[in-house]
């Protein structure tokens, strides 16, 4: 129980970090044609957070204080790279912001598909088939846009 408590944190810390970069992303692209995607985003990466917080909470366990800190520090860090590399469309500081999420959206997808696979009781009840396909689908909308900007930053 202690390693997927553990487990489960690290995920519930890589969301907080997810949608810190996502509200910088907003920020960043407000009033131009990628906030709506971003703010989109946002919304299903925040939904898949509670999703994974509420199946913490059944186990009684706390989330890791700690780990979203260190998620949130390690964030900022690599916001600060992306800004280095530029974030305007183009640049590849965006390429790489996207990168990232592509990454950790992968992960969570991975998360969805070895909880379905553990028979956690506290899963039951919970569509893990549903979420795993929505961060496939997440992934695929990042892509889109990694590419574009891709295309962009390596004219």
């Amino acid at each position: 129980m202690k390693e997927l408590m553990s487990y489960m944190n690290d995920h519930l810390a890589g969301a907080v970090a997810a949608l810190e970069l996502l509200d910088h992303l907003i920020r960043k692209y407000q009033g131009q044609p990628l906030e709506k995607f971003l703010v989109d985003l946002r919304d299903d990466i925040e939904a898949d957070r509670d999703e994974l917080r509420n199946l913490v909470g059944t186990t009684r366990a706390q989330g890791s204080t700690v780990r979203k800190i260190a998620a949130w520090i390690a964030e900022k860090m690599a916001r600060s790279k992306f800004k280095i590399a530029g974030e305007a469309m183009g640049e590849l500081g965006l390429v790489q912001a996207l990168e990232t999420l592509a990454l950790g959206i992968r992960g969570k997808e991975l998360l969805w598909r070895a909880l379905a696979a553990s028979n956690f009781p506290a899963t039951r009840g919970v569509d893990l088939a549903k979420l795993e396909q929505r961060a496939i689908d997440q992934q695929e909308r990042v892509e889109e846009k990694r590419l574009a900007a891709a295309c962009e930053a390596f004219r």
